[in-house]
């Protein structure tokens, strides 16, 4: 009995260290430490649709700010890679000195799934996505909504938790969020250092997020 409230009470205390470790390095963006010397690292999350065509338009202008370029798509997705192959291959971002990888994860939630069901789905997608984000160590995660974003942003802040590296989380809401936020988004409100929208609406309901009018 007493080896196994000693055990509870570890449990416990883990938990509450962890709990606020995890409140110090959400939105601390002074943990981040940027090297002028150095290109800015960048996981862009790409997803199906609209997703990937909006984080595309945004990253015309960003290219050749970031190298490397990891990008990471649902391995049930069929067409991103091809529309990340095709940009990558554009004038503007085909120069020596940047470069780009794509990698793959399971889904975390497929249209139309049981909220069950996703829990487990989205627990195997975290189950690929911190080791390759671990490996990758990228100095932001750059998502605008695809439900892959959510472990890859896990994945990240946990990075930052264990003192390894803060990464900076950059969420964009999707265009067609004029009134209300996404799934994705509500869940990510509280985790991103940076939460930009797209309409006054939602600026006026979600006081954290970044209004800048249209970016993508």
């Amino acid at each position: 009995m007493a080896i196994l409230f000693a055990t509870s009470c570890l449990i416990i205390i883990l938990c509450i260290l962890f709990v606020v470790r995890l409140y110090l390095v959400i939105g601390n963006v002074s943990q981040y430490e940027a090297d002028s010397k150095r290109s800015v690292t960048v996981l862009v999350v790409a997803g199906s649709g609209g997703h990937t065509t909006e984080m595309l338009r945004l990253m015309e202008h960003l290219c050749c700010v970031f190298s490397p370029r990891f990008y990471v798509i649902a391995d049930s997705d069929r067409m991103s890679e091809d529309k990340v192959s095709k940009f990558e291959k554009c004038k503007d971002c085909n120069t020596s000195d940047t470069q780009f990888s794509i990698y793959r994860i399971p889904r975390s939630r497929e249209v139309h799934q049981s909220w069950g069901s996703s829990v487990v789905s989205t627990l195997g997608a975290l189950w690929y996505s911190v080791p390759l984000v671990f490996r990758l160590r990228p100095d932001m995660v750059l998502c605008n909504g695809p439900g892959t974003c959510v472990p890859l942003c896990l994945a990240a802040l946990l990075l930052g938790v264990l003192g390894l590296k803060k990464v900076l989380i950059v969420y964009i809401e999707s265009i067609c969020r004029v009134e209300s936020m996404s799934l994705t988004g509500t869940i990510l409100y509280r985790l991103a250092d940076f939460f930009f929208v797209q309409w006054p609406c939602l600026r006026d309901r979600y006081p954290k997020s970044i209004f800048l009018g249209r970016i993508v």
